[in-house]
C-alpha cells in the first residue's frame, strides 16, 4: 500500500505540472516538450521501474517444498512410511522486510529527481534555444531593413553623382556594403533552420512546423535576492536532492545489514503417506493412516559475523561519501550561479548601453544624411554611420536574448 501511495502521489505530481495554464507562447512549448519529449519519457520510466522494486524486496522468500519417499520404508505401529512431503515457509528477522523496502523507495525517490532534473534542463534548453531564434530572426529583419536603407543612400547617391556633387566610389562603397550584409543575411537564413530543426526536436514535433517568435522579447527580471537563489539551489536544485535521497538509502542499508546479521526462522509442516499395516490388531481405519506433523520450526544462525559488519562498514562509507559529493555539489552550483549572475547583470547593462547608443547613432545618421542631401560630403562617414546602427541593433537583442537566457539558467540551477 506504501509503495502505491507513493506512485499515485509522485506520477499526480508530474501531470499536474503539464496541466499548467501556458501563460505565454514559450509556455505552452515547455507543456508540449515535457510531454513529447523522448528522453524525459525515459528518465520517468527509469523511476517507475524503480518503484516497482519496493515490493519485490518487501516480499517474503518463496516456501520451499521437499519432496521424499523411503527405499526402504519404515515400519511404525500403523503401517510403513511410503513417502513425505515437506513444506516451510522462511521468515527474516523483524522489521528487515521494512528497511528493504525503505532503502527502495529512497532509490526510487532519487531516480525521480534526476528525472526532475532532465526535465528541468530540457526546459531550460528549450527556452535558450527559443531565445537564441528570436535573435537570429530579429538579426535577419535587422540586415533586411539595414539593405533597404543601404538601397535607399544608394539612390541618393547616384542623384548626387549624376549633379556633379560626389564621386562615383560612393555608389561603389554603397554596392560593397549591400553586398557584406546580403552575405550575412545568408548565412543568419541558414542558422536559422538549424536552430528551428533543433528546438522542434526537443518538443518532438516535425521538423519543419511553424515556431512563434514575437517581434520584441518580452523584459523580463529576477524575482528573487541572491540569497533567496542560493537558499533555493541548496534546498531545491534536482541533483542535490537526487544526492540526498541516494544518501538516506544508504542510511536504510545499514540497519538492513545490522538486521540480515540476526537470525531467521522457518516454520513448516511435514506430510507422511502411510502404508497399510499387516497387523490385526489394530482398530478400523488405524491401518494406512496418514501422519502429519506439525509445526517443524528452523532457525538459521548467522555465526560469519565479519560479513555483516562489512556490509554495515560499506553503507557507511556509501552515505559519508554522497555526503561529501552533496558538499561539493552544492559548492560547484553556486560557483556556477556566479557566473550566471555575472551574466545576467551584463545583459542588463549592456540592454541599456545600446538603447543609448542605437539612439545616438540614428541620430547622427539623419544629420549626416541631411548633410550630404545638401552638399555631397561625408558619404563614408553615413556609411560607417549606418554600420553602428546595425551593430548597436544586433548588439541590443542579442542583450535582450541574453537576459532571458541567464534568467532562465539560473531558474534551472533552482530547481524550477
Amino acid at each position: 500500500m506504501k509503495t502505491y501511495k507513493i506512485y499515485i502521489t509522485l506520477l499526480f505530481i508530474f501531470f499536474l505540472s503539464l496541466s499548467i495554464q501556458a501563460q505565454s507562447e514559450i509556455d505552452s512549448y515547455l507543456i508540449t516538450g515535457a510531454k513529447n519529449n523522448p528522453g524525459l519519457k525515459a528518465k520517468f520510466n527509469e523511476y517507475l521501474a524503480a518503484l516497482e522494486k519496493v515490493p519485490q524486496v518487501g516480499a517474503l522468500p518463496d516456501p520451499t517444498m521437499a519432496f521424499g519417499y523411503f527405499i526402504q520404508p519404515v515400519e511404525t505401529r500403523v503401517g510403513a512410511q511410503q513417502a513425505k512431503i515437506s513444506v516451510a515457509q522462511m521468515f527474516p528477522w523483524f522489521g528487515t522486510l521494512n528497511a528493504k523496502e525503505d532503502v527502495a523507495t529512497e532509490m526510487a525517490k532519487a531516480k525521480f529527481q534526476l528525472f526532475e532534473e532532465a526535465k528541468s534542463k530540457l526546459f531550460y534548453d528549450i527556452k535558450s534555444t527559443w531565445y537564441n531564434l528570436y535573435f537570429t530572426s530579429r538579426a535577419i529583419a535587422i540586415a533586411r531593413d539595414n539593405i533597404e536603407i543601404l538601397h535607399t543612400f544608394q539612390k541618393l547617391a547616384l542623384v548626387k553623382i549624376e549633379s556633379g556633387k560626389a564621386s562615383a566610389v560612393d555608389e561603389l562603397r554603397v554596392e560593397m556594403e549591400i553586398l557584406d550584409i546580403e552575405n550575412q543575411l545568408l548565412q543568419l537564413i541558414d542558422k536559422l533552420q538549424i536552430q528551428k530543426v533543433a528546438f522542434n526536436n526537443f518538443i518532438n514535433v516535425g521538423a519543419s512546423d511553424d515556431i512563434y517568435i514575437p517581434d520584441v522579447l518580452e523584459s523580463v527580471d529576477l524575482t528573487f535576492d541572491r540569497a533567496a537563489i542560493l537558499d533555493s539551489i541548496k534546498l531545491n536544485n534536482h541533483q542535490v536532492l537526487n544526492l540526498e535521497f541516494q544518501e538516506a538509502s544508504y542510511e536504510y542499508q545499514q540497519v538492513v545489514a545490522k538486521k540480515m546479521g540476526k537470525p531467521n526462522f522457518s516454520v513448516g509442516i511435514d506430510y507422511t503417506f502411510i502404508g497399510e499395516s499387516s497387523n490385526t490388531m489394530l482398530a478400523p481405519g488405524e491401518s494406512g493412516r496418514d501422519a502429519i506433523m506439525f509445526p517443524v520450526v528452523g532457525i538459521s544462525i548467522p555465526l560469519y559475523r565479519k560479513k555483516y559488519t562489512s556490509m554495515v562498514k560499506e553503507a557507511v562509507f556509501m552515505q559519508e561519501a554522497t555526503l561529501n559529493e552533496k558538499v561539493d555539489k552544492i559548492n560547484v552550483l553556486e560557483s556556477i550561479y556566479e557566473k550566471a549572475n555575472a551574466d545576467y547583470q551584463d545583459a542588463k547593462r549592456q540592454i541599456n548601453l545600446h538603447n543609448k547608443q542605437l539612439g545616438l547613432a540614428k541620430k547622427s545618421l539623419r544629420i549626416l544624411e541631411s548633410e550630404y542631401a545638401t552638399d555631397g560630403k561625408n558619404f563614408e562617414e553615413i556609411l560607417r554611420m549606418e554600420r553602428k546602427v546595425l551593430m548597436h541593433s544586433l548588439e541590443l537583442e542579442k542583450a535582450r536574448a541574453d537576459l532571458n537566457a541567464s534568467i532562465a539558467f539560473i531558474h534551472y540551477l533552482m530547481g524550477k
